[in-house]
C-alpha cells in the first residue's frame, strides 16, 4: 500500500507551510477530561510540553480546550477560551516559526485564539456554525474541516449509517470546502480531514483510511488524527496510552506522503518513522559515512560494564 500525497503547502496569513514532507502537528490539551493529559496543569508544564514536541520535530501544535470524550459535558466557550489563550500566547511568544492550531468549533473560541497569536482553526464540528468560516475568512486564518455525521459530543457508531462511506465522506468534504471557500476562505489555506472515529466504526474507519485519494479528489492538504484511536484500540484491543505501536504502523501505511499533516501525541517516534521510511524508501542519497555513536549503541554501558565514555 503506498500512502497517499496531496497538495504539498498550506496559505496561512503570515506564511506558507512546507508539506512537502509529512508535517507533525502536536496535541496539546489544556483541558482537564483528556483520556491522554488528564488532570489541571500549570501553563508552565503544558508549555514544557510543547518545548519537548518542537525539540522532537512538531512543526505544528494544536491547543485544545475541551475535550473530545463524548461523555464529559461540553464547555461554555468563555472557559474554553480561558483555558487555551495563555497557552496559544505562550507559544506564540516563544516560537515564531511554530504554526498554531486551535482545536474548536466556537467562533468566540477561534477569535481569542486567533488574537492571541493561532495560525489555524481546526473545526472538529464540519462547520456546524454559519460564522466560523467568515470569521476564518476574514484573518486569513488555516482552515481544517473535518467530516462529522453528527453534533460534536455525539457518540455514533452504526453499522448501516452509511450506504457508501468513502462517497459519503467524499462528497460532504467537497460540500463543506465549497461552503468555506464561498464565504471568503482562500482554498489554499483549506484542509480536510476524514474524522477517522467520529461517527464511525472501526470498520468504516478502516474502509475511509484503505481509500483517502478517493476521499479527496481535489488534493487538499489533509489532517490525519490517528494516533491512539478507537480503530487502532480496536485491531490491537489496547488502551489508548498503549496504542503507539498500532499508531505508527497507521501512519506508516497511509500518513507518510507529502500533504499531510499528522496530528500525534508522540512527535519523536512519529519522527523517527518517518525518518526511516524516508531512507527505505526515497531516492536521496545516504551519506557513506554515516555511523552510530558509541553512547548510542548500548542501553547503558558497554556489555562488559565498561563506560561508552
Amino acid at each position: 500500500m503506498t500512502a497517499p500525497s496531496f497538495r504539498p503547502s498550506l496559505r496561512l496569513a503570515d506564511r506558507t507551510l512546507d508539506l512537502q514532507r509529512p508535517a507533525l502537528m502536536g496535541v496539546i490539551n489544556a483541558n482537564p477530561d483528556s483520556f491522554s493529559d488528564p488532570g489541571h496543569r500549570a501553563l508552565a508544564t503544558i508549555v514544557d510540553q510543547a518545548a519537548a514536541m518542537v525539540a522532537d520535530g512538531a512543526t505544528v501544535l494544536d491547543v485544545g480546550g475541551q475535550s473530545g470524550i463524548t461523555n464529559v459535558p461540553e464547555v461554555a466557550a468563555a472557559e474554553e477560551a480561558e483555558r487555551v489563550v495563555p497557552v496559544v500566547a505562550a507559544i506564540a511568544d516563544r516560537w515564531g516559526d511554530v504554526a498554531i492550531s486551535v482545536d474548536t468549533y466556537k467562533p468566540p473560541v477561534a477569535t481569542a485564539a486567533l488574537d492571541a497569536g493561532a495560525h489555524i482553526v481546526n473545526d472538529v464540528s464540519g462547520l456546524r456554525d454559519p460564522a466560523l468560516a467568515p470569521l476564518v475568512a476574514e484573518r486569513g486564518a488555516g482552515l481544517v474541516v473535518m467530516h462529522t455525521a453528527a453534533p460534536p459530543k455525539t457518540r455514533l457508531q452504526e453499522t448501516d449509517l452509511y450506504g457508501d462511506v468513502v462517497a459519503e465522506v467524499r462528497d460532504f468534504l467537497a460540500a463543506k470546502v465549497d461552503e468555506a471557500v464561498a464565504t471568503g476562505v482562500a482554498a489554499e489555506s483549506i484542509v480536510v480531514d476524514p474524522g477517522p472515529d467520529f461517527t464511525k466504526t472501526p470498520a468504516q474507519t478502516i474502509e475511509l483510511l484503505r481509500h483517502l485519494p478517493e476521499v479527496n479528489p481535489a488534493g487538499a492538504p489533509m489532517l490525519l488524527a490517528l494516533s491512539r484511536k478507537d480503530f487502532v484500540g480496536a485491531l490491537t484491543q489496547r488502551r489508548p496510552r498503549e496504542r503507539l505501536a498500532g499508531t505508527l504502523g497507521a501512519i506508516a501505511a497511509v500518513g507518510s506522503g507529502s500533504g499531510v499533516i499528522l496530528r500525534v501525541h508522540d512527535v519523536a517516534e512519529a519522527r523517527d518513522l518517518l525518518t526511516v521510511l524516508d531512507a527505505l524508501e526515497g531516492d536521496d542519497p545516504i551519506d557513506p559515512e554515516l555511523r552510530l555513536a558509541d553512547e548510542l549503541r548500548w542501553a547503558a554501558g558497554r556489555p562488559d560494564g565498561t563506560s561508552v565514555a
